[in-house]
């Protein structure tokens, strides 16, 4: 069965030749490639850490930093086949780390649905999770932690009935329960800066363009609030991370139009970075490579930070010729501005197609960048400043 989540979320996959590089302050860290059956796609989507020795990325395998090297380990419902992906991870201690994702993608006699995994210092098992209706969809797209009995997921259902709902859950240290959303949309991401202080963001779906979404839980409940688009074509926040009630961040792109079909595609999509500092989200302007041609799309997935004058944002940039091939495309605010910064792209076969998606900072300055090398193999990126 083909679900719609696989369907979008595949399409983001697609597509930039190598350009020259200038010196990058990261440098790629050798990973294993998945203890898996099958080699390849062992992409990464997110990382967490409980200290600079006890670090875990995850995606459609799991890896694990004990301070000098990475290891890989198995996951219940990873079989390296393309049809599952963990979408988040929170670590807790060396002895117990939670992740969650999707199952059953693609697959012609399961129904798609969502998984949550809990790692006991040993191995990875997974863990019971709310109980759903028969024949919904429920997939988790980002995981925070507060503590070990205070944990979120965010992620969209559909319903058995064909309804689409945002969907956040909650592990209180004893069982995983379940929230519907207020709106009807995608969340792609979610970071807790408090118990009572989370933000998600996505996007909307509508038509030809989608729109930027953000819900924020103040303790007691999930409530919408309004997001900045640019231009009149799709909008999507795919990032967020909150420092303070009024410092958070929200990465993702914008585009300037909506053709109709069949050239839709052909409209570039441009970075986009908005930010709320207490009362309300704004935009604030990003750099990007290009776009010199209607193909040179640009996107950010993620970001990740040191302090607040000091942050990481990343995602990958499409090649100008069209030839669907990317790079991956990092940037840097200092506190007054966001520039772009060089980054590495590791080619292990004839087609460039490097992509970021999830950070963690371990300790000052030391910046862990995960992602996928020719969206089939593990990619880790590491600087301790430069």
């Amino acid at each position: 069965m083909r679900s719609t989540f696989s369907i979008i979320f595949l399409l983001a996959l697609t597509g930039m030749a190598a350009g020259t590089q200038a010196q990058s302050i990261f440098q790629v860290v050798p990973t294993p490639e998945g203890n898996l059956p099958v080699p390849g796609n062992n992409y990464l989507y997110a990382a967490s850490a409980s200290s600079p020795s006890d670090i875990w990325a995850v995606g459609a395998t799991t890896i694990h930093f004990d301070g000098t090297q990475w290891t890989a380990y198995r996951a219940p419902g990873m079989p390296g086949l393309g049809t599952s992906w963990l979408r988040g991870v929170v670590d807790i201690s060396p002895t117990e780390a939670w992740a969650g994702g999707l199952i059953n993608i693609d697959t012609e006699d399961k129904t798609p649905s969502q998984v949550i995994e809990r790692w006991n210092g040993t191995e990875w098992n997974v863990f019971p999770g709310p109980q759903f209706a028969s024949g919904d969809q429920p997939s988790i797209n980002g995981m925070a932690g507060i503590s070990a009995t205070d944990i979120w997921t965010a992620g969209s259902m559909l319903t058995s009935d064909g309804g689409l709902e945002s969907l956040f859950e909650h592990w209180d240290g004893t069982a995983w329960t379940a929230v519907t959303g207020p709106l009807h949309g995608f969340p792609e991401a979610i970071s807790a800066e408090a118990a009572n202080d989370i933000w998600v963001v996505g996007y909307n779906p509508g038509g030809l363009a989608f729109s930027t979404a953000a819900y924020h839980y103040n303790g007691t409940s999930w409530s919408p609030v309004t997001t900045p688009n640019v231009g009149s074509g799709s909008n999507s926040l795919n990032g967020v991370l909150a420092l303070a009630p009024n410092n958070v961040w929200a990465v993702g792109y914008s585009t300037a139009s909506t053709k109709p079909p069949p050239n839709q595609y052909e409209v570039p999509t441009k970075t986009l970075i908005v930010h709320y500092d207490g009362t309300g989200w704004s935009v604030v302007p990003s750099p990007n490579v290009g776009p010199n041609t209607q193909y040179q799309s640009n996107r950010l997935l993620g970001l990740t930070a040191v302090s607040p004058t000091d942050i990481w944002a990343f995602g990958s940039y499409f090649a100008a010729s069209g030839s669907n091939n990317q790079m991956t495309l990092v940037m840097h605010w200092d506190g007054t501005s966001w520039t772009l910064a060089a980054s590495p792209n590791p080619q292990a076969n004839s087609i460039l197609n490097d992509i970021l998606w999830g950070g963690v900072v371990t300790a000052p300055g030391s910046v862990w960048i995960v992602g996928s090398e020719d969206v089939f193999y593990t990619l880790v990126l590491h600087t301790t400043g430069g």
